[in-house]
């Protein structure tokens, strides 16, 4: 695994503490998830889709285990913190952003993504562990490229997450092949050579029985992941072991394979949900029940809606139902999925194994892309702090992820130690 330089982060303002709580969904069953969560305030420099037709077998995969990748550069052994953000979302004017500013830069590359994501980049690289999603897959060449519905992202975006600091991404989504198989091990293969670890798709049936297991300061991390769909495409059935599908059985089995090849602490995602909604449906509140009763999984996070769902907790344990987009270009009518949120866990060693000791989320927003406007992803309370970008929009921002990081309406929330800004 590549060694990223972890760029303190200066200067940090003070923390807002939050309270979390799902509470206007009438499925909620964990009466006990009123629970503090911070805002950070981190500096910065300057139509639903169809069922899935393939599903995997939920039978557990054999324990194989998994050599993990090299320690990170922190020595405390009993403290890991584990950073993680939501959609990279490539639509056709997120390239044509990137494209704008090596222009403007007088780069010889097709596209540029750093100034687009400038902010982001410490945070990033601040945490002992950072995981993206990798919406869609990678295309052959710059020459062949799409956009929705059917993506093909430029294939030089590898290099850049690995530069950006993502020591893995998920890439199990409803798009993983919408270029088919061979779109599929060209997307795993580009970011592995990059130093990025894969999660939720395999090229083999070997590399799906070997547990994703990454080391940070002594920490074994085992991360697992599943998708609700794939968008009606179906592979052959010598290759559904290709793609990880959300069912409980199947995730359990994984995070318990993990377990038995020596992770301390097992991360499950799941790609699913409604789209554009801000509470989570009852697929994903049933499937969170599962997998948060299973003595395997120690946090359970996930994408797909677009837009920002609650953080709480479930039989004791911490859930992110939606981290919305890293960055896209949806329809405008959306202007909440041009908004999302960095969640960031610090886990401590006690008695009692690996628990959370820490829970943050930095929300983020960016603008509509058009030419001479080149998007940029902002972390919104540190540029309102700053007076860096659209104030009234950075606001707007501010309001509703804070609504659907709550579940709340904020007027009814009582969650004791509940503040906002």
């Amino acid at each position: 695994m590549r060694t990223v330089r972890r760029v303190a982060v200066v200067g940090v303002l003070a923390t807002l503490a939050l309270g979390l709580s799902v509470l206007t969904h009438p499925e909620r069953t964990d009466d006990g998830a009123r629970l503090a969560i911070q805002v950070d305030r981190s500096p910065t420099p300057a139509l639903p889709t169809p069922t899935a037709v393939v599903r995997p077998s939920p039978t557990s995969p054999p324990p194989t285990p998994a050599p993990a990748d090299g320690e990170g550069a922190r020595t405390d052994p009993r403290r890991v913190t584990v950073l993680m953000s939501g959609d990279l979302l490539w639509h056709n004017s997120v390239w044509q952003s990137a494209h704008e500013d090596a222009v403007r830069l007088g780069e010889k590359r097709r596209f540029d993504f750093d100034p687009m994501f400038a902010a982001m980049k410490p945070l990033v690289q601040d945490a002992d562990l950072a995981i993206c999603h990798e919406e869609v897959p990678f295309a052959a060449d710059d020459e062949h490229l799409s956009s929705y519905p059917v993506f093909a992202a430029p294939p030089g975006i590898a290099r850049w997450i690995a530069s950006m600091g993502w020591d893995a991404c998920t890439t199990d989504s409803n798009h993983s092949i919408d270029q088919g198989f061979d779109g599929l091990v060209r997307t795993d293969t580009l970011l592995a050579r990059a130093g990025v670890r894969h999660v939720g798709t395999f090229r083999t049936p070997a590399e799906r029985r070997r547990p994703v297991i990454l080391t940070r300061n002594g920490v074994r991390i085992g991360i697992v992941g599943g998708t609700y769909s794939l968008n009606g495409f179906a592979l052959p059935p010598d290759q559904r072991w290709a793609v990880s599908m959300w069912d409980a059985d199947n995730l359990i089995a994984q995070a318990r394979a993990a377990k038995r090849a020596g992770a301390d602490i097992v991360l499950v995602q799941y790609h699913g949900g409604t789209e554009y909604s801000a509470l989570p449906n009852a697929d994903q509140l049933a499937l969170v029940r599962r997998l948060t009763a299973s003595p395997y999984v120690d946090l359970v996070f996930a994408e797909h809606a677009h837009v920002v769902q609650p953080i709480t907790k479930v039989n004791g344990k911490w859930v992110v139902y939606g981290l919305g987009n890293m960055v896209g270009q949806s329809d405008p009518a959306y202007p909440r999925a041009y908004e999302g949120i960095s969640a960031r866990f610090t886990f401590t060693r006690t008695a009692h194994g690996f628990r959370v000791t820490r829970a943050t989320y930095i929300p983020t927003s960016w603008n509509v892309y058009s030419p001479g406007n080149p998007i940029r992803v902002r972390t919104v309370v540190s540029s309102l702090a700053q007076g860096h970008g659209n104030r009234s929009r950075l606001l707007e921002a501010l309001h509703w992820t804070t609504r659907a990081v709550d579940g709340a309406d904020p007027a009814g929330d009582t969650t004791p130690g509940l503040r906002r800004n």
